[in-house]
């Protein structure tokens, strides 16, 4: 197993002013044989809570896209000067109340990892989809589904 999780999260904290302001942490992005996987934490801030008293939508949609970026980090980091990370499109489903701390949790294939790659190497422009579930202590509170894609970048 290869660990990126400290290097994953001080990445997107200072990059990705969003991430910092609403305190989310990149708390495991690990590549092990059967995938590659990636944990984002979201704490219960009162001044992000929603109507009901949970985690705002947009706070959770933000948690779960950053834990599929995490994945994406995981496993492409060293093509990126090859290529550009870009995600094309992100739904999110939400099917239980959520309350307190959330966990958003992102995974993808090893097998659709090398598929990526290699088209990447064929000169392609590889697409691919990272399913990431959003859990409270009590249950599963939502699913994202996030469409990717590498762009080629053109010298």
């Amino acid at each position: 197993m290869r660990d990126f999780t400290e290097i994953i999260d001080t990445y997107s904290r200072e990059s990705i002013p969003l991430v910092k302001t609403l305190g989310i942490h990149v708390t495991e992005a690990v590549i092990t044989d059967t995938e590659v996987r990636a944990v984002c934490s979201l704490p219960d801030r009162p001044e992000q809570r929603n109507h009901v008293g949970g985690p705002h939508a947009g706070a959770m949609f933000t948690a779960a896209e950053s834990a599929s970026g995490g994945v994406v980090q995981a496993a492409f980091a060293d093509l990126f000067s090859q290529a550009i990370p870009l995600i094309m499109n992100g739904g999110m489903r939400f099917q239980a109340l959520a309350l307190g701390d959330m966990v958003a949790t992102a995974r993808m294939p090893i097998a659709e990892v090398a598929r990526v790659r290699g088209e990447l190497a064929e000169g392609k422009r590889p697409e691919f989809f990272i399913e990431v579930e959003v859990a409270s202590a009590e249950a599963v509170t939502g699913l994202l589904s996030t469409h990717w894609t590498l762009k080629p970048i053109k010298r």
